[in-house]
């Protein structure tokens, strides 16, 4: 049986969690797989030449030594079984692939939807730290203080060196009104910080609209779900009902999310066209385009990202950059370009396994690497503490000199290009 298969671009949202991966990386898609006997297999390659023999006995003599001599007997055994399949994955050593036992796929299932309970911010994994991607508005995660690129050290009483993301995100998530303590070590601290957040009912909405002076849309895409395109629709309509002359595309700390709607976030600004390459281990690619409609496309636009910006926001942002010249506005991005399929397993278990990268339009690998801004401007912690924004300036800065420039372009008499700039200055 075939279930619906999607494609996913995100780091890990942990809302705690969302998509995350959120983790999640690039979803590929959901495929169902046919239980299969394992005991006394040896593995083979594709062609049928035998490159190893593994002897699964090695296997059974441990399960069955763990049952027989461990000293908190009885052992679960479907716990046992689900641990050693863990395991093998966590051994191809890639953070965004990951086994998922029935509550957690259950529960991954459910982040899928946007709403869930949790802290609400997104993590992912940054030079083998487990990293803060973003605090989500409104949540705990953000309220309590928590900022983009802080390292959480410890998760109660728990290190975080070589914990993975589910791991993470089964140990910070939890039932509404219980508590986790999250150790962060932040550049500005001397020493590594305890915060105490009480988990709340999650809401994620993905898309805000705030039309600022002179008529300049600030269009925020918080992630990348299953209702944004319907919630981006909404907001273009708006934006084109009031004329708007300019739009500041808003995508710091979005961890991403489904690659499909990334493709059709940026239909709306690229009519036709590359979007995004997807680049396979045997070096074969599949170019993935845009369907339109191109509606914002005569509109000038500037993006604002940050390291926060992972996944299907640097897809959006790439495929912008490259296709039409559209400025990158801040800091360098998380650099998530990896493609993940979900495969749905028996037993209401599921896998999620990197099967490709992603490249932008020009062919630029972005994984671990991210994209560099045009226009370099940091957010520092003093700014943040005086509700200060200087990339957002910066945007409506830039913003005003496009249109500028297109007024002296445009237009020939003397009184209506004076009368232009009054609106714009």
């Amino acid at each position: 049986m075939t279930v619906q298969f999607r494609k996913y671009i995100t780091t890990y949202i942990v809302i705690i969690a969302i998509l995350a991966s959120f983790g999640i990386g690039i979803l590929i898609g959901r495929k169902m797989q046919k239980p299969q006997e394992v005991s006394g297999v040896e593995i083979v390659n594709k062609n049928g030449k035998k490159i190893e023999e593994v002897d699964f006995g090695l296997f059974w003599n441990v399960f069955d030594l763990i049952e027989k001599k461990h000293y908190d007997r009885p052992i679960d055994q479907k716990k046992l079984f689900y641990g050693a399949i863990s395991g093998m994955v966590k051994a191809i050593d890639d953070p965004y692939s990951a086994f998922m036992d029935p509550e957690t796929t259950k529960k991954f299932e459910e982040e899928l939807e946007g709403t869930f309970e949790g802290i609400g911010v997104e993590i992912g994994i940054k030079k083998n730290r487990l990293t803060v991607i973003s605090p989500l508005e409104g949540t705990p995660a953000q309220k309590a203080g928590l900022k983009p690129g802080d390292w959480i050290v410890k998760i109660n009483d728990d290190v975080t060196i070589d914990m993975n993301l589910d791991e993470a995100v089964q140990k910070i998530r939890g039932e509404k009104g219980t508590k986790v303590k999250l150790t962060i070590s932040r550049d500005n601290l001397s020493d590594p910080q305890e915060f105490e957040i009480a988990r709340n009912t999650i809401t994620v909405k993905t898309v805000k609209l705030e039309f600022l002076e002179n008529d300049i849309a600030h269009l925020e895409v918080l992630e990348f779900g299953n209702d944004t395109k319907k919630e981006l629709d909404k907001a273009v309509m708006e934006i084109l009902t009031k004329n708007t002359r300019g739009i500041i595309l808003d995508l710091r700390n979005n961890p991403g999310g489904l690659l499909d709607v990334s493709v059709k976030v940026a239909g709306q600004f690229i009519p036709e066209g590359t979007i995004v390459i997807e680049q396979y281990a045997d070096g074969k690619r599949e170019i993935l385009e845009s369907e339109g409609p191109g509606k914002l496309k005569d509109i000038p636009t500037v993006i604002l990202v940050n390291e926060g910006s992972a996944s299907a926001s640097e897809i959006v942002a790439g495929a912008m950059h490259d296709r039409l010249g559209t400025k990158l506005i801040g800091m360098k991005t998380f650099g998530k370009g990896s493609v993940q399929d979900l495969e749905t397993l028996p037993q209401g278990t599921s896998l999620r396994i990197t099967t490709a990268k992603w490249l932008t339009p020009n062919g630029d690998e972005i994984d671990e690497k991210g994209l560099n801004p045009d226009i370099e401007i940091d957010l520092t912690d003093e700014d943040y503490d005086n509700n200060r924004d200087p990339q957002l300036d910066k945007a409506r800065e830039e913003i005003q000199l496009k249109l500028s420039s297109l007024v002296y372009t445009n237009l020939h008499n003397p009184r209506q290009i004076a009368k232009e700039l009054a609106k714009i200055f």
